[in-house]
C-alpha cells in the first residue's frame, strides 16, 4: 500500500490558456496509506482523469505523482503495483471463477497453495464460494462484475485499488450489498481504496473521506458529516443532500442582514463582510417560526409532498424557492398559505464568491 501525493494539472489540449481548457485544474492532494476515498462529482468533472493519472494510464500534462515520496509520474501501472476495476466487467469468459481470481497471482508466480488460500478468502468475502468452478461465460453481469472486484482485491501487496464506477452494471437491489461488502473488505484487508462515482449515496456510505469535484476542481475533501454540515463551496451544498441546501441572496446592512429582500435581525451575532453574500441552510434545519420572529423569513407555501417517512414543504419567497423537511407528526399549512421559516440559526452557513466564510 502507498501514500499517494498529487501535485498536478492536466489538459487534453496541447496549449491550454484558460480554465476551461483543463480537465483538471492545478491541485495538491494526498491519499493516506490504507484510507478509503471516493471521488464524487457529475460527469465530466475530472474524476476518471484523476483516477487514470494515479493508476499510470495517463501522464499529467503538468506536475507529478508520488507514491511514498517516490516520483512515479511516468511509471507504468505495473511499476506502480496498482489494481484497477473498471465500469464494465473485464474477465476471461473461458476461465472459471477461481481461475479468473487466481490469474493476477499466477502472473506474479505466487505459490499455488498461497493462491488457493487467497482465492478462497476473496471468494468468501464476495459470497462466490459456491461458484468457483463455474465458467465465467455463463454468469450474470452482476456476478461477472463481482469477479472483476475480486481480481482487484486478490493481491494483498498492491499500492492501491482503484474503482471506476464499478457498480454501474449491478442491479439496484444488489448495490447496497456490494457497497457494504466493499466497506467490510476495506476494514479487513486494510487496502488503500479509491472509488470514483457520481452517486452521493455510494460515496458517503463507502468512503471515510470524500473528494467532491466540479469543473476540474476538487472543491472539498471531508467526511460525510463535514460535507453535510459545513459545505466549503456552494456546489457541495447543492450536490450533497436530497434535496440540496437552500441558497438565498443576502447582504449586510448595519446590524441587519438583508435576505431575499427582507431585513432580518440575526439571532446569533457574527461578523460578516460587506458585499454580496449567500445564506445556505439545509431543508432539514428549516423550522416553522412565529410571524416577525428574529431570523425568520415570510414565505408562501407552493406545495406539501408526502414522501413517506417525511413531508417536503416547498415555499416561495419573492423569486426564490426554499424547501423544508418535516416529520410526519408536524402539522403543516396548505398550498397558498403564508408561512414563516426560521432561516438564520446555528446550522446556517454564509458564503461569499461561492466559498464558505469562516
Amino acid at each position: 500500500m502507498a501514500h499517494i501525493t498529487l501535485d498536478l494539472a492536466h489538459s487534453y489540449k496541447p496549449d491550454p490558456r484558460q480554465d476551461s481548457d483543463y480537465a483538471l485544474l492545478p491541485l495538491k492532494m494526498e491519499f493516506e496509506d490504507g484510507g478509503a476515498y471516493a471521488l464524487l462529482g457529475p460527469s465530466g468533472c475530472g474524476k476518471t482523469t484523476m483516477l487514470n493519472i494515479m493508476s499510470g494510464l495517463l501522464v499529467p500534462s503538468h506536475g507529478k505523482v508520488l507514491f511514498d515520496g517516490r516520483d512515479v509520474t511516468r511509471a507504468t501501472p505495473q511499476d506502480r503495483n496498482i489494481a484497477q476495476v473498471f465500469q464494465f466487467p473485464v474477465i476471461y469468459d473461458t476461465m472459471t471463477v477461481a481461475e479468473n481470481l487466481a490469474f493476477p497471482l499466477r502472473n506474479r508466480k505466487v505459490p499455488e497453495e498461497q493462491i488457493r488460500r487467497r482465492v478462497g478468502v476473496i471468494a468468501e468475502m464476495l459470497e462466490m464460494s459456491g461458484q468457483l468452478n463455474q465458467r465465467a461465460a455463463g454468469l450474470s453481469a452482476d456476478a461477472k462484475q463481482k469477479i472483476s472486484l475480486g481480481r482487484g482485491l486478490v493481491r494483498s501487496d498492491v499500492s492501491a485499488v482503484l474503482f471506476d464506477e464499478p457498480l454501474t452494471v449491478i442491479d439496484p437491489h444488489l448495490k447496497w450489498q456490494l457497497r457494504r461488502k466493499l466497506k467490510q473488505i476495506h476494514h479487513e484487508l486494510k487496502l488503500t481504496l479509491i472509488y470514483v462515482t457520481h452517486d452521493q449515496v455510494e460515496a458517503l456510505t463507502f468512503a471515510d473521506q470524500v473528494v467532491v469535484m466540479t469543473r476540474g476542481r476538487a472543491v472539498q475533501v471531508g467526511s460525510a458529516d463535514a460535507l453535510f454540515e459545513r459545505p466549503q463551496h456552494v456546489f457541495v451544498g447543492h450536490f450533497i443532500g436530497s434535496p440540496g441546501m437552500n441558497f438565498l441572496p443576502a447582504q449586510l446592512e448595519g446590524d441587519r442582514l438583508q435576505v431575499a429582500g427582507h431585513a432580518l435581525e440575526q439571532p446569533v451575532p457574527r461578523r460578516l463582510p460587506e458585499g454580496a453574500l449567500q445564506v445556505g441552510v439545509r431543508p432539514e434545519y428549516l423550522v416553522l417560526a412565529q410571524p416577525g420572529q428574529p431570523g425568520a423569513l415570510p414565505c408562501t407555501v407552493q406545495r406539501v409532498q408526502d414522501i413517506g417517512t417525511y413531508f417536503m414543504l416547498t415555499a416561495q419567497v419573492g423569486e426564490w424557492t426554499v424547501r423544508a423537511r418535516f416529520g410526519p407528526e408536524q402539522r403543516l399549512p396548505s398550498q397558498g398559505d403564508p408561512v414563516w421559516l426560521q432561516v438564520l440559526g446555528e446550522h446556517t452557513c454564509y458564503y461569499q464568491n461561492e466559498e464558505l466564510l469562516p
